[in-house]
């Protein structure tokens, strides 16, 4: 057993030791602790004849210093003392132990992955050896100490509390090797008479273990793998915030989270803001100007219903004056307000004239769609007219669909068929 022990310490040291130069400049875990417990022991042989420890001794307490080399392996130190004494059938006797320890510990939670089902149980491993005094207080009181080498072997269950505590309970066998005297004192152990389990101790223990540094977790408590599937998903999610963020819903070159004008006419030229380019501040993006100018008539084309030249009438029927849409909306361009203003003041100065509202739309996307969307463009500006004073009674609605005449490709052509032309009776 002492072999065995004395391995299990050797091989903890060696991984821990080699695992400390790969780990060496981490810091995102503490890896000091100190820890406070207290318990029973179990003293096993030798006892002279008439002394027994039939159950578990009084108590006994320990305090002990730990660091993690890495969140697997590490070195304690621990000092412990117990007090033995009889018990009911014995003869009476006091001893005192007292003993110092070097253990290797590895982190059994973090070699088998406990954090991928819990943050809040672990288990530890340790083993090493250490230095024993037993002092016999009674029924002899010797001046000389019993001293022994001893060797600890033990587990350690913990509850996490918080990032700065746990509670530990500790179950450690601890052979004394070497005893010359009983546990009682009374008697010298013959070598002849010694037994394999001479010396040995059951501890039991539970208590405190108080992390200290100056980082978020200790290493009892410290996954590389979960910190960093962490890591990875934070920086998925900080990119999907960057792929929302470039979205460019009106495809005019500026992303979504910095155009000011999302709805941007397609084709036209934008300023770093996202806002169309419209030199003379008329509300008309200039590159659209020059197409419109073939349809849509200015202010100085606007004649009243008398002699020479084209009258309103004609203007509004031949479709010199038309309701323009953005793609794929119902919300007349705010250029084609003026149009619409036309309409309304012919309306109201010939009292018996009834107009018929016809609807387009271009050729992208579904053409049944597209007839439904050209019907409801013609009802919006039908809306308009009526909250003006028009009489519901004088309008009527027609959706001509799409409108076939204008490259398909072109998309300022496509901005001049989706519209709302006007057919005067």
């Amino acid at each position: 057993m002492t072999l065995l022990m004395a391995a299990c310490f050797l091989s903890i040291v060696a991984i821990a030791q080699e695992n400390e130069q790969e780990t060496f400049m981490n810091t995102e875990y503490n890896k000091w602790s100190i820890e406070f417990g207290g318990g029973f022991v179990k003293p096993s042989s030798p006892f002279a004849n008439g002394y027994n420890v039939q159950g578990i001794a009084p108590y006994q307490a320990s305090v002990g210093v730990r660091y993690m080399m890495n969140e697997k392996f590490g070195l304690r130190t621990n000092f412990g003392y117990a007090s033995l004494s009889e018990e009911e059938g014995s003869l009476p006797f006091e001893t005192s132990y007292y003993r110092a320890t070097l253990e290797g510990v590895a982190n059994v939670g973090n070699m088998l992955e406990f954090s991928e089902w819990t943050n809040t149980f672990g288990l530890l491993f340790h083993a090493g050896g250490g230095y024993s005094v037993i002092n016999h207080e009674a029924p002899l009181e010797l001046d000389e100490k019993d001293t022994t080498f001893n060797i600890v072997l033990g587990i350690t269950p913990q509850i996490k509390i918080s990032e700065k505590i746990a509670f530990y309970a500790d179950f450690s066998l601890i052979p004394n090797v070497g005893m010359e005297r009983s546990w009682d004192g009374t008697e010298i152990i013959q070598t002849s008479n010694r037994r394999i389990d001479d010396g040995l101790l059951y501890n039991v223990s539970a208590g405190f273990n108080i992390y200290l540094g100056s980082n978020e977790k200790h290493a009892d408590w410290y996954s590389e793998e979960s910190t960093l599937k962490s890591k990875i998903e934070e920086l998925e999610d900080r990119l999907a915030k960057v792929e929302t963020d470039l979205i460019d819903s009106d495809q005019d070159g500026v992303p979504d989270y910095l155009d000011r004008e999302p709805n941007t006419a397609s084709g036209v030229a934008v300023n770093s803001k996202g806002i169309a380019v419209d030199t003379n501040n008329n509300g008309i993006p200039d590159e659209l100007e020059p197409s419109l100018d073939q349809r849509y008539v200015n202010e100085s084309d606007y004649v009243k219903n008398q002699g020479g030249g084209l009258n309103v009438k004609e203007l509004l029927n031949k479709g010199y004056v038309n309701v323009y849409f953005k793609f794929n909306s119902t919300t007349p361009e705010t250029y084609s307000l003026e149009a619409i203003n036309y309409l309304i003041t012919y309306m109201n100065e010939n009292p018996g004239a009834t107009a018929e509202l016809i609807g387009y739309a271009d050729e992208i996307g579904d053409p049944t769609y597209n007839q439904n969307l050209s019907e409801r463009r013609a009802n919006k500006v039908k809306e308009i007219l009526v909250a003006s004073g028009v009489a519901e009674g004088r309008l009527t609605v027609t959706g001509n669909g799409e409108d076939a005449s204008v490259e398909k490709s072109s998309a300022p052509a496509r901005q001049l068929v989706r519209r709302v032309t006007f057919k005067l009776n």
